[in-house]
């Protein structure tokens, strides 16, 4: 009964562990077999029964009878006598099966090998888990914060699986509270050490792509394909979506009435600002769309040279550049992201004598004021005087006093 009883105990450690009662026996078996050899320098002369369905483990030593006195090894050979003592008619030459008791491989063996099956246990159960979440690298997983560091928020799923959304994998306007529950991509899955670390996202491009398939049942059916996603986290996305049936609008069916359909993936978000543009193969103007609001008069494209991307020049009317700029550069990066071309912005019709450069004035204004009036779209001294105060106030991060200064620096130039 000693076997069972021991087995029964071991049995514990698989209760809130992801591992069968099959799989715990083979365990105990590796482990057994590992027992064995530590104490009689090979197992390769013992047969380890297991029953599964009894929870029952015997172990048998089979030797060879020899002669007394002519034993060389006494793992592997029993001499005469002492085989006679377990059965009286036993011959030189036969084989004895002997069962060995768990006592017999000692204190110290038995508390090793229980260390080891825990061990052994933990390993199997981390290494099932790395499987089941590599699997689902790339797809949407909820789970609820656990606790929250200062670096990062430790989530829980359903089975109690710790998930890990660190610091810069969230949206800069995420707050969490214990209990809540959280949306991301499983961006990544490590093993490291015996440990599988599951990393969440709710930055990444594919998040919001995974959550068009989500939300928007023509995408989930593939009547619409997305075709690039760009997004600066929390703040503004574009998504270029095309269809091949000419019967579905597919900015309209992503849109919905009223913006219905892309509402809930917008609060999911921390209210991004999504722009959603119909996907072309025509360069031009798919580098159009993606500068909306913005309305572009005409367009030169330039072949990639070396490791640059290729490059767009846009030609805007002047009062069209701060819409395709965007507000600290915003709708341009993202119109760059979107369709992998370098996109240099240019006024249309400007004639260069009327007007100079901004940083032309780098003697008079500092260097970060020019860069936040060029941030809006704004890099000539013209574009800066014809604005109103009170916009460029509430477009920058500036004080009044400081855009009436530049302004009267920039009107004296004007005045020569």
């Amino acid at each position: 009964m000693e076997n069972i009883d021991l087995i029964n105990s071991f049995s514990e450690f698989k209760d809130d562990k992801n591992i069968d009662r099959v799989m715990l026996m083979s365990i105990l078996e590796e482990v057994f077999r590992a027992a064995l050899k530590r104490k009689y320098g090979s197992d390769d002369n013992f047969d380890i029964i297991v029953n599964p369905d009894k929870g029952d483990l015997e172990i048998w030593r089979n030797r060879v009878v020899v002669e007394d006195g002519f034993s060389e090894d006494d793992n592997e050979e029993i001499e005469l006598a002492e085989a006679r003592k377990i059965e009286p008619d036993f011959e030189v030459g036969e084989e004895v099966s002997e069962e060995i008791k768990l006592h017999q491989l000692g204190r110290r063996a038995i508390l090793a090998l229980r260390q080891n099956l825990i061990s052994k246990i933990y390993e199997h159960d981390s290494t099932n888990l790395y499987k089941k979440f590599k699997e689902l690298e790339g797809d949407i997983y909820s789970a609820e914060v656990h606790h929250i560091k200062h670096n990062a928020v430790i989530l829980l799923d359903d089975e109690g699986n710790e998930i890990v959304l660190p610091k810069s994998e969230q949206i800069r306007s995420d707050f969490f509270r214990k209990g809540d529950s959280v949306r991301g991509i499983i961006k990544t899955v490590e093993l490291r050490g015996n440990k599988p670390a599951i990393i969440l996202s709710r930055t990444s491009p594919e998040f919001l792509r995974k959550l068009f398939e989500q939300e928007i049942p023509e995408v989930f059916d593939g009547l619409i394909t997305i075709e690039g996603v760009a997004r600066i986290p929390g703040e503004k996305a574009k998504v270029a979506v095309d269809s091949y049936d000419d019967r579905i609008d597919p900015v309209g069916a992503c849109v919905g009435i009223k913006g219905s359909r892309i509402h809930g993936i917008v609060r999911e978000l921390g209210n991004e600002n999504i722009d959603v543009v119909n996907y072309t193969k025509n360069t031009q103007l798919y580098i159009s769309r993606a500068l909306s609001p913005a309305k572009v008069v005409k367009m030169e494209l330039f072949e990639a040279e070396g490791d640059n991307k290729p490059k767009a020049e846009v030609y805007l009317r002047p009062e069209e550049v701060s819409k395709a700029i965007g507000r600290n550069g915003v709708n341009i990066r993202l119109a760059t992201q979107l369709t992998g071309y370098e996109i240099d912005v240019l006024r249309e019709g400007a004639e260069d004598d009327e007007d100079v450069e901004l940083t032309e004035f780098s003697d008079e204004i500092e260097a970060w004021i020019i860069d936040e009036f060029k941030s809006i779209g704004l890099d000539t001294a013209r574009s800066v005087i014809d604005k109103d105060v009170a916009e460029l106030v509430s477009r920058t991060d500036l004080e009044e006093e400081t855009i009436m200064e530049v302004q009267r620096i920039l009107k004296e130039e004007f005045d020569k």
